[in-house]
């Protein structure tokens, strides 16, 4: 009996989407060699070599497409509706465990890369160890470990703490000692309750020094922003991703600024909105509402905003599309109410926004890889890249909310085995 496994893994579905933009490939197949992708194309044109033992695969009334890049978790958070202060206080033991079962769920559910934006301490070190140990599975994690922030701002208590050029230089350097792919700041307050969240936090000579310092040794930085002038000043620090991305006076008025949007497209930076994450935890608190539960101070202040929040940010986020932002999706999961596994929705929200299904598609494949900087390896099906795949039921090209159909995850050419999903 041979039981040595074959040489190459050839998919085929109804249609391919490669992640680039372009329209579907009616009849698609990818043929996998180990962890890569040796060819994409449709059926006729991916043939094996001659003698090559192959497991062939078709995917009837199926799409393949790269798995899904979330350029935004906490995997730290439960999503229990505890503020980040709270979460904060959980020892680090538990963090790490809810981390590994957050990044067990998000690969289930289609995601196959995620950059996680600040955890407390070591605990999602820990985890990248377990992943290489072989004890549990994870997404591909680009970790930061722990946020960089001012003296009390967001995220503070899980971060490093700086104030001034050296000390911001000295702590991009720690961060890298410990591991960290990247460089996460909060620029402004945030939920935090010692912060000031329509106020910029870091002055511009402090971002400058951490840009500087994390592009020295080939660290991209992404900057928590929601205030118009922490996007300013992360703008003429050199910073690579604006999270959030709000316009908004420090009084916590929206107010359109042309100028800042211009210079994100100038200076080729990628924005990631967040945009699910205020109709998530609405939507979680209202089905408490129907149900005749009490609700926490915090949560009658969810109920009470209602969805405007929400549509003033698909406003915002149309205006940033049609003026040629580049948009990278990412869920910020799991945080408040909003548990993880919800990629979709969020790549649904692009849609809600002004981009066309396809579009939508980009932002959450190779328009997120890219602003992780690892779009070499990961965000589109093509020769020579990493072997993750995703597999849905439907034409998400047509329909976004197919991408919530899924039939099968690759993750460097395996298949997951996702019968234990809960």
């Amino acid at each position: 009996m041979n039981n040595l496994a074959p040489d190459f893994t050839l998919l085929k579905a109804d249609r391919l989407i490669d992640g680039n933009g372009g329209p579907p490939l009616e009849r698609g197949a990818i043929l996998l060699k180990g962890d890569r992708i040796t060819a994409v194309g449709t059926e006729e044109s991916v043939v094996p070599p001659e003698g090559a033992t192959v497991e062939e695969i078709t995917y009837e009334g199926k799409t393949l497409l790269p798995g899904l890049v979330d350029c935004h978790v906490h995997l730290n958070g439960i999503g229990d509706g505890r503020a980040g202060d709270d979460l904060a206080t959980l020892p680090d033991e538990i963090l790490t465990v809810q981390s590994a079962s957050n990044a067990r769920a998000h690969l289930y559910s289609g995601v196959t890369t995620v950059r996680d934006c600040g955890a407390k301490n070591r605990t999602t070190f820990l985890l990248r160890q377990a992943v290489e140990m072989g004890i549990t599975i994870a997404p591909r994690l680009i970790l930061t470990g722990r946020p960089m922030a001012i003296v009390g701002g967001h995220l503070s208590y899980f971060g490093i703490e700086a104030t001034g050029p050296t000390e911001c230089r000295a702590a991009v350097r720690q961060l890298i000692k410990e591991g960290a792919d990247f460089i996460k700041v909060t620029a402004s307050g945030g939920s935090t309750r010692t912060s000031v969240p329509f106020r910029p936090s870091f002055n511009v000579d402090e971002l400058t020094a951490i840009a500087d310092e994390a592009h020295k040794f080939d660290k991209h930085v992404a900057a928590h922003c929601v205030n118009s002038q922490a996007m300013r000043n992360c703008l003429d620090a050199g910073f690579d991703t604006l999270i959030h991305a709000r316009h908004m006076d420090p009084d916590g008025t929206w107010n359109n600024q042309p100028d800042i949007t211009q210079r994100i497209i100038d200076q080729g930076v990628y924005v990631n909105m967040t945009l699910n994450e205020g109709r998530a935890n609405y939507r979680v608190i209202n089905e408490k509402h129907e149900r005749g539960e009490q609700l926490t101070e915090r949560a009658q202040q969810v109920f009470d905003r209602g969805t405007e929040g929400y549509d003033r940010l698909l406003e915002s986020f149309n205006d940033m599309h049609e003026a040629g932002v580049r948009m990278a999706a990412g869920s910020d999961t799991s945080w408040s109410w909003h548990k993880i596994a919800q990629f979709q929705d969020e790549v649904e929200a692009h849609v809600a926004g002004g981009m066309s299904p396809m579009e939508a598609i980009v932002a959450g494949t190779s328009n997120s890889a890219k602003s992780c900087w690892i779009d070499d390896e990961v965000g589109s099906l093509e020769a020579g890249k990493a072997a993750d795949v995703l597999v849905v039921d439907g034409d998400p090209s047509v329909n976004i909310n197919d991408l919530w159909n899924v039939a099968d995850v690759y993750q460097a050419g395996a298949r997951v085995d996702r019968r234990n999903k809960v």
